[in-house]
């Protein structure tokens, strides 16, 4: 659409608004409106349609340049606003409700001017529809229907008054059977219609009028059908509405005597007008109205307003009309005191009995009153009446006399349901009543036809909603579908049209398996039914159908608010509606209970007898049982289906009424409004399809017999479809504008009545249409000739071209038989030297074999062979089958598959057993990388163990020389303290003496140096004041020192015992005496030494501590055997030592020299008495290097000298390893290596003379850097030079 072109887009207000598009977005469309006033909006694409540059104001809107809802709905609303109510859609009459008295619309001047013209000729009116369906049951021989749809305030009722005012008018002048019909109008409205807040004037029932016509087309009879009256009116109205018309029109209308008879007042008193309690009256009636039968709310507010509706003037034309039916004035009197007596017997009220133990009730009393004028109307006796209201009859089934009627007490609210239920019933049956005698008083004769008018109530009831979704599918398949098959049933090319099947929710209502009404009545069967269940087994058997759903689902907050087992929401085709079904199950049951309806059949009143007892089965009320109730919806379904059977055996007419605006005012249009109503009625469907379609059609047979007496005689002789198709070809109509079909010709839109036009024309006029037919017939049958001798042409050279081709077909034949003989031979040849590709790879498989190759090749060579011999066998043999040549193919190809699997498998071996060494090959290498990666961590590991080992030896050893070097600061500090000991001692000898020769002296002089000699006196015993007690500690420890220096002395002799035994034992010598020892810190340490001794031990034998040693369990006497058995070896050892020249022990030194040196070199000191610690639990291993000199000079191994040194450095090769394992203090294994000689490997308790005596202490070994060692690197040497592993207990044996 171009910039500048107007457009229709959406608009929630107007329906469709005038813009043009300003931009094209990807997916919306900017329109900018050509009101100033409204804002730019975005709509997409299916929101916008053309439109045409002028005002649209069309008759027929199939006419319209554009046909589309937006065009549609702006033509509708320009001839509203031009008093222009009624418009086309092809032969659909679209009827908008004026809301007000425009002249002359249907005057008789109007209805006259309309009587026998065709659609199209005048403009649209309800008149012509009503014509058309004369016309069309005066031509097609058939009755007809015209179905008046629309919401309620639509105007469907004012649109049947008038089509019916044509019916009955348009042959004649009306008679007393049209008058009558007529006259059934007034009365309808008054009982049957009521004031809404949609409708001042809506019907609250259906009806199908049927006017009936004999052969001449002239009227004979009438038939009302009604449809389901709404009975809840009767009882309860919203705010602001009404109950029906009757009630109103008798408190206001009825003469002062009727009304003292009736005992009526004004609206106000009575509880069944508690709605709108106002009258309609014009200003000339409202004064006739006296002040005393008007309600407060009608003096307060003043009366309601409405054109046609005057309750004082519509009294007096209902009581006229029922007096042309025939009913006399007690007869309506009869039907007025029934109206009046609902009135009054709304205004009967209960209230609980204190008396009745069982909840019974009560009427109050100020309703007495009303009880005894209700019963005084319906000619029954009041306590009758009034026990009826308060209890109802039972037949008891268990216990007591079977067939026993019982009583039972009504609660309040059961009395009120039964007052109710009476009043529905009144009401109701005198509706029917009425009806009945309008269809009894007007005459009937022999009827042909008859034209149908429906009228059905507008949208919102749940039976009224299924009436229309019904009708909305007979016209969906009347208009939409059934005109689609016709098209295609006539070969017509029109475009297939989209519409919305609602078969689905009639489908959901009306299922005899599990539909709506089928759920409810089963219901209404049960003993005591619930509307909660029903609407639960509704749910439950339609779960997830799209039609229904919950209330919460409507878009009303009035509706959300129900629970779900209080209602359901049905999706019409309408729009979705949600229903309450708290009173489904009541408004489903038509029956009183046994005692009303009882009552009510013993009344005095004739006509109330007469219309509970005319419908009866014979039957006692006692005698109906709970399963035999009258089901509303049951009844109101068949109904419907005999009024839809009526209208798919009529010729079917419609009028869509359309409400303008809600406020019921002239001159207003709402769009939004306007355009859900035209979609839902099925008009935008109707306009899609007729932009295709061709509404007008006509059987040939039927339109040649139309015109047939205008025709002269030489157009008369043809036939029917000639005819047809001569008199359009020469009247030069469009193309377009008529299609030709197989039976029927069709016509578009208002075309059919300028054919018409046309045919029925003047006689100069009609003479010039033979002329042109002619000369068409003449043409016509001229192109025929030339169109037949093209044809004879043709058929000569389709016969040369046919000539032609059987030569071909016998040469094609011939050939085809020769090659299916020989055929096979060629394919089996070609089929087995196909065969050679296999052998070729066969052989060349075979070569990548390693072992039997030899004999696959030879397999090949017998294969190649019996190849070759079938080939022969094939060309020599000339009748050779397909048979025989596929089986030696056969065998060929087998005995190919066999070498070839054999091939396979001996190559399949082969590569999986290189394969498998492949794999073994990885898998060692594989392995021995992750033996590898493994040593090398194990390794890394074990070096980073041994690291941290070394490191903590060296930390411990370092800390060993700290301690040392303290122990030696400390010994030095003892020593010192005990020379100013000794030099004390000495000082204080000499302060005696000194102290004596003083006292000699002191008498010898004379008394005057008495003074100097005593202040000298006092001098020295100050100097001296501490020597006293100094002396006297020291004198005590000097005689402890004693005694442990002759203790001392005595094991030093037997120290020299000891030795000179052993020196006997191993030929040696040993000074005459011991050396003098002197008395000095090294004498008191080893005192101190031996007094902590818990065993004397100094007289056991060698062999006894060697035996306790090995045998011994006492840890203590263990430890100090082992103490006393290397202090024995360390004399032996000093001894031999003094006397090595003198020995032959020379080489079998048992430490190397540094060791020994350092140990001689170490002073003993006094050390407090060590813990005994289990032998084994310190275990250190040390490694130093030695030299042992050669020339046997002197000395055992040495080591650490200077002379040493360089000797190790001359002689590398010399240089030796000293290994010692200690346990505890002592050493357990001792192992020499030398490089010119067999390692020396000694272990304690087997070697102990030629091993080291000293103590780990005394060898100074831990203070060498770098001496210790880790065990397992000794074990290493020591297992490497044939020792075997140390085992404590094993070295103590």
């Amino acid at each position: 659409m171009l910039d500048s072109q107007l457009v229709w887009a959406r608009d929630i207000q107007d329906g469709y608004i005038q813009g043009r598009i300003t931009e094209i977005g990807a997916s919306e469309y900017e329109v900018q409106p050509v009101d100033g006033k409204l804002p730019k909006r975005s709509c997409i694409p299916e929101d916008i349609f053309p439109s045409c540059e002028r005002p649209s104001d069309n008759d027929d809107n199939c006419e319209l340049m554009f046909l589309n809802e937006a065009t549609l709905l702006d033509n509708i609303r320009n001839r509203y606003y031009k008093d222009k109510i009624y418009t086309y859609v092809a032969n659909i009459l679209i009827a908008v409700n004026p809301y007000k008295e425009i002249p002359d619309l249907y005057s008789t001047a109007t209805l006259k001017r309309y009587s026998g013209k065709s659609i199209g000729e005048l403009p649209p009116h309800v008149y012509a529809i009503a014509d058309k369906a004369i016309r069309d049951m005066r031509v097609l021989k058939m009755s007809q229907s015209i179905i008046v749809s629309g919401e309620s305030g639509a105007g469907k009722t004012e649109s049947t008054k008038y089509l019916l005012k044509f019916l009955c008018d348009s042959v004649a002048a009306a008679g007393p059977i049209e008058q009558k019909i007529l006259d059934a109008n007034p009365i309808l409205e008054a009982f049957g219609n009521a004031k809404t807040t949609r409708n001042n004037n809506s019907s609250r029932f259906g009806k199908f009028i049927e006017v009936h016509y004999d052969k001449r087309c002239q009227v004979v009879g009438g038939h009302i059908s009604h449809y389901l009256l709404e009975k809840s009116r009767i009882c309860t109205q919203s705010p602001d509405e009404r109950n029906y018309h009757v009630f109103y029109l008798l408190c206001a209308g009825a003469p002062p005597a009727l009304r003292e008879r009736l005992a009526l007042t004004k609206p106000d008193d009575y509880r069944y007008l508690c709605g709108c309690t106002q009258y309609f009256t014009h200003p000339s009636t409202e004064s006739r109205i006296p002040a005393g039968y008007k309600s407060r709310v009608h003096t307060t507010k003043g009366p309601l307003k409405d054109p046609i509706l005057d309750d004082y003037e519509d009294f007096r034309q209902l009581d006229q009309a029922l007096g042309r039916l025939g009913l006399s004035e007690s007869e309506r009197t009869q039907i007025y005191s029934l109206v009046a007596a609902v009135l009054h017997l709304g205004n009967i009220r209960f209230e609980e009995n204190p008396e009745d133990s069982n909840g019974g009730c009560r009427i109050t009393h100020d309703s007495q009153a009303s009880l005894n004028v209700t019963a005084r109307l319906i000619g029954v006796d009041p306590s009758e009446l009034r026990q009826a209201l308060m209890s109802r009859v039972m037949k008891s089934k268990g216990g007591g006399i079977k067939g026993t009627v019982i009583m039972v007490m009504l609660k309040v609210y059961e009395a009120n349901n039964a007052r109710d239920a009476l009043a529905k019933a009144l009401y109701s049956k005198l509706f029917d009543h009425i009806v009945a005698l309008i269809n009894q008083n007007i005459p009937f004769q022999a009827s042909s036809y008859y034209i149908g008018v429906l009228d059905i109530a507008g949208f919102g009831k749940f039976c009224i909603n299924y009436c229309n979704e019904k009708l909305q599918k007979f016209f969906d398949d009347n208009i939409l579908a059934a005109e689609q098959v016709l098209y295609a049933r006539e070969g017509l090319n029109v475009p297939e049209i989209k519409y919305t099947d609602n078969q689905d929710i009639i489908e959901l209502i009306e299922s005899k398996a599990n539909g709506i009404f089928t759920l409810l009545d089963e219901e209404s069967k049960l003993p005591r039914p619930s509307y909660a269940h029903f609407t639960n087994e509704v749910h439950s058997a339609w779960n997830g159908h799209y039609r229904l759903s919950f209330p919460r689902a409507s878009r009303l907050k009035a509706h959300r608010s129900l629970r779900d087992d209080e209602g359901f929401l049905v999706r019409h085709f309408a729009g979705a509606v949600c229903y309450n079904t708290n009173q489904f199950i009541e408004k489903n049951n038509d029956a009183l209970h046994a005692s009303l309806e009882g009552l009510v059949q013993e009344s005095e009143n004739a006509l109330l007898n007469a219309l509970f007892s005319g419908g009866g089965t014979g039957k006692s009320p006692l005698n109906v049982g709970k399963l035999s109730f009258i089901s509303v919806g049951s009844k109101f379904r068949s109904q419907l289906g005999e009024l839809l059977e009526k209208l798919r055996n009529n010729g079917t007419n419609f009028i869509r009424c359309i409400k303008p605006n809600s406020r019921m005012i002239d001159h207003e249009f709402e769009g939004s409004l306007a355009l859900a109503q035209l979609k839902y009625s099925g008009t935008n469907s109707v306009l899609e399809l007729m932009e295709y379609g061709y509404p007008s059609r006509v059987p040939f047979n039927e339109l040649y017999n139309m015109y047939k007496s205008y025709l002269p005689p030489e157009l008369a002789r043809l036939a029917p479809r000639t005819f047809c198709e001569a008199m359009l070809m020469s009247l030069k109509l469009n193309s377009n504008e008529f299609k030709f079909g197989i039976t029927k010709v069709f016509f578009r839109p208002g075309k059919f009545v300028e054919f018409d036009r046309i045919m029925r024309s003047d006689p100069e006029n009609l003479q010039a249409i033979v002329a042109k037919v002619k000369k068409w017939l003449i043409r016509s049958r001229w192109i025929k000739s030339a169109f037949a001798a093209i044809c004879v042409i043709k058929l000569k050279n389709r016969i040369i071209f046919r000539n032609k081709s059987v030569v071909l077909l016998q040469k094609t034949i011939r050939g085809y038989l020769v090659r299916k003989k020989h055929q096979p031979r060629y394919r089996g040849i070609a089929k087995i030297k196909s065969v050679e590709d296999n052998l070729r790879k066969m052989h060349a498989i075979a070569e990548q074999l390693k072992a039997d190759r030899d004999k696959m090749q030879a397999n090949i060579r017998d294969v190649q062979a019996s190849l070759t011999a079938a080939i022969a066998r094939i060309k020599g043999n000339p009748s050779i089958g397909a048979a025989a040549i596929d089986q030696q193919y056969a065998d060929i190809m087998r005995s190919i598959d066999t070498n070839m699997k054999l091939i396979n498998a001996r190559l399949q071996e082969q590569r999986n057993a290189e394969e498998q060494e492949r794999l073994n090959k990885i898998k060692l290498a594989l392995e021995a990388e992750r033996r590898a990666k493994e040593e090398e961590e194990r390794r890394l590991k074990e070096e980073e163990e041994n690291r941290k080992r070394k490191t903590e030896i060296e930390a411990r050893r370092k800390e060993e020389e700290a301690k040392r070097l303290r122990q030696e600061g400390e010994d030095r500090k003892a020593a010192l303290a005990l020379q100013v000991l000794t030099s004390a001692l000495t000082f204080n000898m000499a302060a005696k003496e000194l102290r004596s020769l003083l006292e000699r002296e002191e008498r010898e002089k004379q008394r005057n140096e008495l003074s100097a000699a005593r202040t000298e006196t006092h001098a020295n015993q100050r100097s001296s004041v501490l020597l006293p007690l100094t002396t006297q500690a020291q004198l005590e420890r000097e005689a402890q020192e004693d005694i442990q220096y002759r203790q001392q002395l005595e094991q030093e002799r037997r120290d020299h015992e000891l030795a000179l035994r052993l020196a006997q034992e191993s030929n040696g010598q040993v000074e005459d005496s011991p050396p003098a020892l002197r008395k000095s810190e090294a004498i008191r340490a080893q005192q101190q030494l031996v007094e902590k001794q818990k065993h004397d031990l100094s007289k056991w034998k060698y062999s006894e501590l060697r035996d306790a040693i090995n045998t011994s369990c006492d840890i203590e006497l263990l430890e100090a055997c082992r103490h006393e058995f290397h202090r024995r070896l360390k004399v032996y050892h000093a001894w031999k030592a003094k006397n090595r020249k003198r020995t032959t022990m020379d080489e079998n030194e048992r430490a190397p020299r540094s060791v020994m040196e350092a140990a001689a070199r170490s002073q003993p000191r006094l050390t407090p008495k060590q813990e005994i610690v289990p032998s084994g639990s310190v275990h250190r291993y040390f490694r130093i290097p030695f030299v042992r000199p050669t020339n046997g000079s002197g000395g055992g191994p040495e080591v650490g000298s200077a002379a040493s040194s360089a000797a190790v450095g001359a002689d590398d090769s010399k240089r030796s390893w000293w290994f010692a394992h200690f346990d505890g203090q002592y050493v357990a294994r001792q192992m020499e290596l030398h490089t010119d000689k067999p390692p020396i490997l000694l272990v304690a308790g087997k070697d102990d003379m030629q091993m080291c005596e000293l103590s780990l202490e005394e060898t100074a070994l831990t203070r060498k850097r770098g001496a210790e060692i880790l065990e397992h690197e000794f074990n290493r040497e020591w297992e490497q030079h044939g020792g075997k592993p140390y085992n404590r207990l094993s070295a103590r044996k």
